[in-house]
Parts: C-alpha cells; structure tokens; sequence
C-alpha cells in the first residue's frame, strides 16, 4: 500500500498532497519507485489480517474463546434459553442456561465431520460385512482405522491446546490417511 501524510493512497484513485498539487488516478501505477518517493510517498506491506476463524475482526490481539462459556447479562445475571408460551403469549426462560461454544468445541466438531466424510464411502463395506460375513478388504481397513487414529489424535490435542496459537497448529498439523 501506498502512503503519504500518513494516509493511505489507493491505487487508480486520484489524490491531491499537502501543497495542493493533484494527481490523476493512473499516477501511482504510472510512475517510478523514485517519483514516489521525490513527493514523500512511501511503500508499504499490506497489513496481515489474523484469520477470522480463530481471531474476532482479523485482530490478532483479540482470539475468540478457546472454551465453552456461559452466556450471562450486563448484570452478571446468567441467561437462559427461551421458549414461547402459548398460554401466556410470551417468551419465557427455561432452565437452560444459553451456552456460548468455544472454539474448542466448534473445532472438534470440525474433525468429527471430517472423519466421517471420509469413513462414508466406505461405510457399505462395513455393512457388508455385517450382513453377509464378507470380508473387508484390507486397504479399506487400514484406511478406516488410520481415519479413526487421526481423528482421536487431532480431538486430544484440541482438548490439549493452551491458546488460540496452539490450537491454529493442531488444525494445520491434519494428516487424513488417503484410500489406496
């Protein structure tokens, strides 16, 4: 990104400097490093945005929570799932305290998917076996145990996780086993 005066100049945007000279849209993608840099523009690195699945609004100062928490009011008063009466014609509070997943949770959650998109196509072998006392093929054994392994590994170590940094390295370490 470019900058002047602090500010941040967008690139095909016509823009004026702090003496009043303007400049046409095309300037910034038209001219040299050395132009730029004679009026005072400087270059930057884009910012790098923290990923929004683990870090609220891409800040990486602000990690969304690793553990579950119960949801409580401005009061510090829990809150509860509601439900609609039809008696009375109105919401009302069950005794079920709303419950806010953490990323944890949400992440095993994601695992489990996983694991059971990749036993399904294989599922019917399994079925077979149980029906008609076919034997399962040997790759499709391994296969399906590796899947169960992997899973069981990646769900301790999620557990296991002592931050959102440790976490982010859990989810990439993911090493599904492939069907032969």
């Amino acid at each position: 990104m470019f900058k002047l005066d602090g500010k941040i100049l967008r690139v095909d945007r016509a823009f004026t400097t702090s003496d009043g000279t303007q400049y046409p849209s095309n300037w910034l993608r038209l001219s040299s490093a050395e132009e730029k840099a004679a009026i005072g523009i400087t270059e930057e690195d884009d910012p790098v945005r923290a990923d929004d699945r683990y870090y609220w609004d891409g800040d990486v100062n602000n990690p969304k929570a690793l553990d579950d928490v119960n949801a409580v009011d401005a009061d510090g008063n829990p809150v509860y799932v509601q439900v609609w009466n039809p008696e009375t014609e109105q919401m009302e509070d069950t005794e079920e305290q709303v419950v806010t997943r953490g990323l944890k949770y949400t992440k095993t959650l994601e695992v489990k998917d996983t694991a059971n998109k990749l036993l399904a196509p294989t599922d019917w072998y399994v079925i077979r076996n149980y029906e008609a006392n076919t034997a399962i093929p040997e790759n499709v054994s391994t296969f399906r145990s590796g899947v169960k392994t992997e899973c069981a590994r990646l769900e301790t170590a999620i557990t296991g996780a002592a931050d959102v940094s440790a976490l982010i390295t859990v989810m990439n370490s993911q090493d599904w086993p492939e069907l032969d």
